[in-house]
C-alpha cells in the first residue's frame, strides 16, 4: 500500500461527516459491472445515514491528502435491512452473533495496493471488538454470459476466498435497483458469504 494512503475507522455519529463521500463513491463504483447500478446521490445519502444511527456501525476509510478514495462499511446484522436479516433468521442463526459487511467501494486507480485487504481486516477487528463470532456479506449473482460483462473481467470470489470467506449454501436474498441498461428497478439475487472468527476476549 502506498505510504500516502491512510486507513481510518469511524463509527456511529462520526460517520455523518463522510456520508457525501461514501454516496459519491457508491454511485461511481457500483455503476461498474457487476452491479451496473444507476443511483442518485440523494437516495445514497439517505441510505447511508442508517449507519450513523447505530453505534455498532463502522466506516473504514481509505484517504490520501485529505481525499476519501474508498469506503468499506459494516454494522451488526440485527441493525441491517430486513432483506439481509431474514435469510439468517430463517436459517437459525443468532443475529446477535453476526456482523454484516455492507459495501466496499474504491476508486479504480487505487486498486491492487492492498486496500481491499485492509478493508476486511479493519471490519473484522471492529466485529471482534463487538464480540461477534461470524462475519457475512453478499454479492450479486451475474451470469457469465451477461452482455455487459467486460472482456477480461475478474470476479472478486478468489480474493474473498483468500480472506477466508466461503459462499453460504442456500443463503441468498433479493434486492432491487435500477441498472444502467434497464428503464425500471429490477430484482437481483445476492449470494451470502461468511466466515467464523473468535470474538474478542475481555
Amino acid at each position: 500500500m502506498s505510504p500516502s494512503i491512510q486507513i481510518r475507522r469511524v463509527s456511529g455519529k462520526d460517520i455523518l461527516a463522510y456520508i457525501d463521500d461514501a454516496a459519491k463513491l457508491r454511485i461511481s463504483v457500483f455503476r461498474e459491472f457487476p452491479y451496473l447500478y444507476d443511483g442518485s446521490e440523494s437516495y445514497e445519502a439517505e441510505y447511508l445515514k442508517s449507519y450513523a444511527s447505530t453505534e455498532s456501525s463502522v466506516f473504514v476509510l481509505a484517504m490520501t491528502r485529505g481525499k476519501v478514495v474508498g469506503v468499506s462499511t459494516g454494522m451488526a446484522l440485527e441493525a441491517a435491512d430486513e432483506d439481509f436479516r431474514t435469510p439468517f433468521t430463517v436459517s437459525g442463526f443468532a443475529l446477535e452473533s453476526v456482523f454484516y459487511f455492507g459495501e466496499s467501494v474504491l476508486l479504480p486507480e487505487y486498486r491492487g495496493q492492498g486496500i481491499g485487504r485492509a478493508f476486511f481486516e479493519n471490519r473484522e477487528q471492529h466485529a471482534r471488538e463487538l464480540g461477534r463470532s461470524f462475519n457475512t456479506f453478499c454479492g450479486v449473482i451475474r451470469p457469465k454470459e451477461h452482455p455487459l460483462r467486460p472482456i477480461g473481467y475478474r470476479p472478486l470470489d478468489p480474493f474473498w476466498k483468500r480472506m477466508g470467506y466461503q459462499p453460504l449454501e442456500g443463503l441468498t436474498c433479493s434486492f432491487g435497483w435500477k441498472c444502467v441498461n434497464t428503464p425500471d428497478e429490477v430484482q437481483h439475487t445476492l449470494q451470502f458469504w461468511g466466515k467464523s472468527q473468535l470474538p474478542k476476549t475481555f
